[in-house]
């Protein structure tokens, strides 16, 4: 397993709804926390931040980890396969700012899906 070891980012447009990505280190849930706060401080437009998250824990076992904050397309889910599929150990968290179309349950996933898979693309290079 790769250990993500600084921040990275990426965005991407989709029927003109950004999704900001960060991945970052993570080692527990106050990691995801911190960034949480801070992304929803700098994206006060940004209606969902969903996240993803693979650490070991005290124990050594892996704890993998997500939310949807609401966003429909299991955004959570879909960033935690990404990290899984590259073997990542991290946090991603996705911020949207919603554009005013619709995307509906498979655009928003895919959107995410998309956005993840590019920042976690950078962390493996």
């Amino acid at each position: 397993m790769t250990t993500v070891d600084r921040e990275y980012t990426a965005k991407i447009t989709e029927k003109r709804s950004r999704f900001i990505a960060v991945l970052f280190p993570a080692a527990d849930d106050d990691a995801v926390k911190a960034v949480l706060k801070r992304q929803a401080r700098k994206l006060k437009r940004a209606r969902h931040h969903c996240w993803a998250a693979r650490w070991k824990g005290p124990d050594g076992q892996l704890v993998e980890q997500s939310r949807d904050d609401g966003e429909v397309g299991k955004p959570g889910l879909r960033m935690l396969q990404t990290l899984q599929r590259n073997d990542l150990e991290g946090a991603i968290v996705v911020s949207r700012i919603f554009g005013g179309v619709k995307l509906g349950p498979a655009g928003v996933g895919r959107a995410f899906r998309e956005v993840a898979g590019i920042v976690a693309g950078e962390a493996i290079e």
